[in-house]
């Protein structure tokens, strides 16, 4: 054993620690485990849904690779909120905010018990940026593992995920499909456990983990059910104690600027999710860095789109594992020039040295950054007088990159959802949903369910669908969201009016949203008075709509900037 000091120390030497030891001594822990460095394996596994189904049995193959490093581990599960099963209706509210609860979890669960490291492992789309943001606040030696992806099921001679599923339901209601074809779709969609196939947030996420340096290279995109996810977790196990044994590197050693800047680029090339925009300022707070929405723009305007992955393209999670994985993906954007090569990761090398040897992309899944699909990334931020301070569309496979037509203004997404169930729409609108932002949901539901409907409906290209609420990884089409200021926060999207024409411009260097009005009419719509929004009262969602920040700013709840000293 080295004669390194640890954080435990403090919770099992000494006379007056005694107690302590007698707790731990209950916990099944001998002599020799007392004395090892104490590693919190933190997990969202249950029940809740797929997504989570396998992450305990990944954990716990991972205390094996701690204990096999020179470690105790402890495991230490927290909540997870399924998007599947709170989509479209008000549980959704909790999407976002469990982002929130996973990262003061994480730091409750360290702080209190002086963990000397942590492995960090989910699976589903807010429970991996939380555990991330965690991490990173708590900046003890960790790593992250996400839980991987389901395998794709097989209908009709094609393979189908999840949101084929959703798409249905909108055919059904327009009369071109059969609630019997929606069944056989519905039983067929999902056939394994794990997240979403798609490049949707919990894929999208999961090669953010790799380019920012907290998960090993290559952990990704194996699929949940595969054999390789246990050595892979009894891997990253002995990685952590590698630097919970050496000092480091520590989780802002490895989150850099540099390193979010890669991070955008993945998403970018991949046609990733809207999330992860949101997502990634959040990420930067806990290290208190100062990297909002129009540094992510940045970075997503220069890179290319190399991988043809759906909703935009054609391949799934398997696909890109199995012609390599994540790395694959990295190592076309450095040998393209679009990577920080220098920035740290968790094996304490550089992420250029761990990419050293990584096979060349295949030219199908993904392409050589000389051969993109498009010259700029699959997901674009939008500005103009709707949006000053930013909004999201993705582009990866849009047929047409404008938009104009007559606003249809909806309060809420209860409101939006009945609307296009009875089809009391019309080619060439564009809906809009407010009052759904971080404040004024509060909780900044997504409209996935609402986005598919349209497109089952055979309008997802025919319409365009704007709000201050959030979309999910697995939404296509003119759908524009995550609109700053929104309209809790006298954003103009609150001023829109039934009718208005609405520009939408997504070419490439004209990036715009615009609300086409006589000069002098928005700020005349501000003086007038308009209905007090109804807040919460009690739980979780009051407090969360008294202190959330703006979505441009990763919807955050904290000022950032942790300082984190071992107590005495």
């Amino acid at each position: 054993m080295t004669t390194r000091k640890f954080r435990s120390e403090i919770i099992r030497e000494g006379v007056v620690r005694t107690t302590t030891r007698s707790f731990l001594y209950a916990l099944g822990e001998d002599d020799e485990d007392l004395r090892q460095p104490h590693v919190a394996v933190i997990h969202t596994g249950g029940e809740m849904s797929p997504c989570n189904t396998t992450l305990r049995d990944q954990a716990l193959h991972a205390k094996t690779g701690i204990y096999a490093g020179g470690g105790t581990a402890h495991e230490c599960p927290v909540v997870s909120v399924s998007d599947g099963l709170s989509v479209a209706h008000s549980g959704m509210r909790f999407s976002l905010i469990s982002r929130e609860l996973i990262a003061d979890s994480v730091e409750a669960t360290v702080r209190s018990h002086q963990w000397d490291g942590v492995l960090a492992v989910g699976g589903c789309d807010k429970n991996m940026p939380g555990l991330m943001m965690g991490i990173v606040r708590c900046n003890v030696p960790s790593v992250f593992l996400y839980g991987g992806a389901a395998l794709p099921g097989h209908l009709g001679g094609r393979d189908v995920n999840i949101v084929d599923t959703y798409e249905m339901i909108g055919r059904v209601l327009a009369g071109e499909a059969t609630q019997g074809e929606l069944e056989d779709m519905a039983r067929a969609c999902l056939p394994t456990a794990g997240a979403c196939a798609g490049q949707y947030t919990a894929n999208t996420m999961g090669m953010v983990s790799e380019a920012l340096g907290l998960a090993l290279l290559g952990s990704s995109m194996i699929p949940a059910v595969y054999a390789a996810r246990a050595p892979m977790a009894r891997k990253a196990g002995k990685v952590l104690m590698r630097a919970v044994l050496g000092g480091g590197p520590l989780p802002r050693d490895i989150v850099t600027r540099k390193a979010l800047e890669n991070a955008c680029a993945v998403v970018a090339a991949t046609g990733g999710s809207t999330n992860a925009p949101l997502h990634l300022p959040a990420i930067a707070n806990e290290a208190g860095i100062d990297f909002d929405l129009d540094d992510v723009a940045a970075v997503l305007a220069r890179t290319p789109l190399i991988a043809d992955l759906k909703p935009g393209g054609r391949f799934l999670a398997k696909d890109v594992f199995e012609i390599g994985g994540t790395p694959v993906i990295l190592k076309a954007l450095l040998d393209g020039g679009h990577l920080h090569g220098d920035c740290m990761t968790v094996t304490g090398r550089t992420l250029a040295e761990d990419l050293a040897k990584v096979c060349p992309p295949d030219g199908a899944v993904v392409r050589d950054c000389g051969m993109p699909i498009a010259p700029s990334g699959g997901v674009t931020v939008l500005k103009g007088n709707l949006a000053p301070d930013g909004a999201l569309l993705k582009t990866a496979g849009l047929k047409k990159l404008e938009h104009r037509g007559p606003a249809r203004v909806f309060e809420s997404e209860e409101q939006c959802l009945s609307a296009v169930r009875a089809m009391a729409y019309a080619a060439g609108d564009v809906i809009v949903i407010r009052n759904e932002g971080p404040r004024g949901g509060p909780g900044m539901r997504e409209m996935l369910g609402i986005t598919a409907l349209l497109y089952g409906q055979g309008m997802g290209e025919k319409v365009a669908l704007i709000t201050d609420g959030r979309f999910s990884g697995a939404t296509r089409g003119m759908c524009i969201g995550y609109i700053s200021p929104e309209a809790a926060s006298d954003g103009p999207i609150g001023l829109v009016r039934d009718g208005d024409l609405i520009a939408i411009d997504a070419r490439d260097g004209i990036v715009s949203l615009q609300v086409e009005l006589p000069k002098g009419e928005l700020e005349a719509r501000r003086a007038l008075p308009r209905p007090a929004r109804v807040r919460p009262k009690g739980g979780v969602l009051e407090k969360y709509a008294a202190i959330v920040g703006p979505a441009n700013k990763g919807a955050v709840t904290h000022s950032g900037n942790v300082i984190w000293e071992m107590d005495p």
